[in-house]
C-alpha cells in the first residue's frame, strides 16, 4: 500500500469515526517480472555478488610453510585478518577502522550521486530477495498466476509447488550460512567436517541461525525489511539534496492521466493529455508495492524496475521512453516551472568532500600498508614493585617485553635498551651470544613475550624518573623496532609514585 493509499484509507476511517490503527495489516506484494537494462544490470549484480561470497572462501593463495592458503579468511584462533597478500594484526585494529570510514563515505556518496542505489542493487537483502522471487517464479509461475493461486484451493499440484519452493529456499539459506562460517577457517576442510558431521559445534550454530534469518527475511518479510527494519531509508533521507538522482515520474509529462483513445481523444480536441495511460505496470512490476506516480516515497529502493516497466510500455504505444527515470528533484521543479531541465552535475560541494575524504583515507591506508614493518615491540612495566633495590645497592626494573614477527619465516632479534649507559639487561630464560647479546628467537608470523631485567649499578647516576627506550633488531636483515618506558629509581616519593 503506498503512502498516498494509507493516507486516503486513514481519511475515510476518521469520517466514519473509527480511529485509524498504529499499524497497518500487509498486503503481500506479488512483483511481476519484467525486462529491460535495469533488470539485467540487477541479474548481473547478483550474480557477481553470490559468486564472490559463495566461492571466495575456496580461493588459495600460496604464502608460504607457515601460513594458511586461503585468500580471505579471519583466523581468528590466531587473530588474523589475512585478504589475499595482506595480512592485518591485532594490533593494526586501525585498519578496520580506515574501511568501516571508506564504507560510510561510499555509502553517502552513491546517496548523493544516486540515491538508494545501495538498496536498490546491492544490499544484501535485495540480492537474495531477488534470488528467491526468481525461484518463486520459476516454480509458482508469474504475478497473475501466484495471485490466482493464492487465492483458489489447495490441491496436490499447490501443495507440491510449495514444497519444492521452500525446500530450495532453504537449500540456498543454508548454503548462504555455509559458506559465512567458510570464512573463519580452511573451507575444503571445514566442508568434509560438516559432511561428515565432525565440524565444531559453533559452526553448527552459526549455520543454523543465517539459514533461519536468510530465509525468513528473503523468503518473508522481504519489503518489510526494507520498509520498516531498515535505518539507512530514514538516514539517506536526511542526507540527500535535490541535486541526487532519484527514481522518477514526470508529472509535466505524465499527467493528466488517461487509457490509450482516451488520450488520443483529447489531443484530438486540442485538450491536454498525459502519456501515462494508467497500465498499472510501474506498481505490478515493484517489489515494494510502490506507485511511483504518488512521488518519492520512503519504500522505494530505487531499483529502476518500475522505469523498465514503462519503457516497454511507452515503446508499445509508440511514444517516447523516459516517463519515469532517474532525474532529479531540481529538474523535476524546473519542468512545473515550464523550465528546461538540466544536465545531472555529479561533482558538487558534497561529492567532492566525499570523495576527498575517501581518496585521503584510502591513500593513508594503502602507504600504511607499504611502509609497516615486518617488526613490532611493545614493554609493559612491571607496576608492583615498580623498583627492587638489591643488596649491593644496584637498582632493577622489571618489563614485560613482546616481539612481534610479521613475516612468515622464523627469525632472531638482538635485544637491546638505550637510555641508560652504565646498565645491564637480562632477558630471563634466554642465554647472551658470546658477543653479549641477548638474542629473542621469535617463530613464524608469531609474537613472543619475554620478561626483561634492566639493572643499573648502585654508583650510576640515573634521575628518579629516567626516559629510555628498547631496541629490537633483525639479525639477517637490520630491520628495527622501539617502545619507549621509563626506569624508576629510588628518590623523592613524588619520583616514587610515578
Amino acid at each position: 500500500m503506498s503512502v498516498k493509499q494509507e493516507q486516503m484509507r486513514e481519511a475515510a476511517l476518521e469520517a466514519q469515526g473509527v480511529a485509524a490503527p498504529l499499524y497497518a495489516s500487509r498486503k503481500k506484494v506479488y512483483p511481476q517480472s519484467v525486462d529491460g537494462p535495469f533488470r539485467r544490470m540487477k541479474w548481473a549484480i547478483l550474480t557477481l555478488a553470490l559468486a564472490v561470497y559463495y566461492f571466495l572462501p575456496f580461493v588459495r593463495w600460496d604464502r608460504g610453510p607457515f601460513a594458511p592458503h586461503q585468500a580471505v579468511l579471519v583466523d581468528l584462533p590466531n587473530r588474523r585478518f589475512y585478504f589475499f597478500f595482506v595480512e592485518i594484526w591485532p594490533q593494526e585494529v586501525y585498519y578496520l577502522t580506515g574501511l568501516l570510514i571508506l564504507a560510510a563515505m561510499t555509502l553517502f556518496l552513491m546517496n548523493a550521486v544516486a540515491g538508494r542505489v545501495w538498496c536498490g542493487y546491492l544490499c544484501p537483502q535485495t540480492i537474495w530477495t531477488d534470488l528467491f522471487m526468481a525461484v518463486e517464479r520459476l516454480i509458482e509461475g508469474d504475478r497473475r498466476e501466484r495471485m490466482l493461486k493464492d487465492r483458489g484451493r489447495w490441491t496436490l499440484r499447490r501443495i507440491h509447488d510449495v514444497v519444492v519452493k521452500h525446500a530450495i529456499w532453504l537449500l540456498i539459506a543454508w548454503w548462504t550460512g555455509g559458506a559465512w562460517v567458510l570464512y573463519f577457517t580452511d573451507a575444503p576442510k571445514l566442508v568434509i567436517d560438516l559432511l561428515t558431521f565432525n565440524g565444531p559445534a559453533l559452526a553448527y550454530v552459526w549455520i543454523a541461525i543465517l539459514t533461519f534469518t536468510t530465509y525468513f527475511f528473503a523468503g518473508f518479510m522481504r519489503e518489510q525489511v526494507c520498509t520498516y527494519m531498515c535505518p539507512w531509508p530514514r538516514i539517506q533521507a536526511a542526507l540527500t539534496d535535490e541535486h541526487a538522482l532519484d527514481v522518477t515520474y514526470r508529472y509535466d509529462r505524465g499527467e493528466p492521466r488517461g487509457s490509450v483513445k482516451k488520450s488520443e481523444a483529447l489531443r484530438a480536441t486540442g485538450l491536454p493529455a498525459g502519456d501515462c495511460v494508467e497500465c498499472g505496470q510501474c506498481v505490478a512490476v515493484c517489489p515494494t508495492g510502490v506507485d511511483i506516480r504518488d512521488g518519492l516515497q520512503i519504500d522505494c529502493i530505487q531499483c529502476g524496475l518500475c522505469i523498465d516497466a514503462c519503457d516497454n510500455v511507452m515503446a508499445k504505444i509508440d511514444r517516447p521512453k523516459g516517463l519515469i527515470a532517474y532525474d532529479t528533484d531540481a529538474n523535476v521543479q524546473r519542468r512545473q516551472q515550464g523550465l528546461p531541465g538540466l544536465a545531472h552535475r555529479i561533482l558538487r560541494p558534497r561529492t567532492a568532500l566525499y570523495a576527498g575524504v575517501i581518496a585521503a583515507v584510502g591513500a593513508v591506508m594503502v602507504y600504511g600498508l607499504a611502509t609497516r614493518s615486518p617488526v613490532g615491540l611493545s614493554a609493559l612495566h612491571d607496576r608492583n614493585p615498580v623498583y627492587v633495590t638489591l643488596s649491593d645497592g644496584a637498582v632493577r626494573n622489571a618489563y614485560a617485553v613482546r616481539v612481534l614477527n610479521k613475516e612468515l619465516h622464523p627469525r632472531r632479534f638482538d635485544l637491546r635498551v638505550q637510555g641508560l649507559a652504565q646498565a645491564a639487561i637480562e632477558i630471563v630464560g634466554v642465554e647472551k651470544s658470546p658477543e653479549g647479546q641477548a638474542i629473542v628467537e621469535v617463530g613464524p608470523d608469531q609474537s613472543r613475550e619475554v620478561r626483561v631485567l634492566v639493572t643499573l649499578p648502585a654508583d650510576a647516576p640515573v634521575r628518579a624518573r629516567q626516559d629510555i627506550r628498547f631496541v629490537v633488531t633483525d639479525v639477517a636483515s637490520g630491520r628495527a623496532a622501539f617502545a619507549k618506558d621509563h626506569f624508576i629509581a629510588p628518590g623523592d616519593r613524588h619520583a616514587d609514585r610515578h
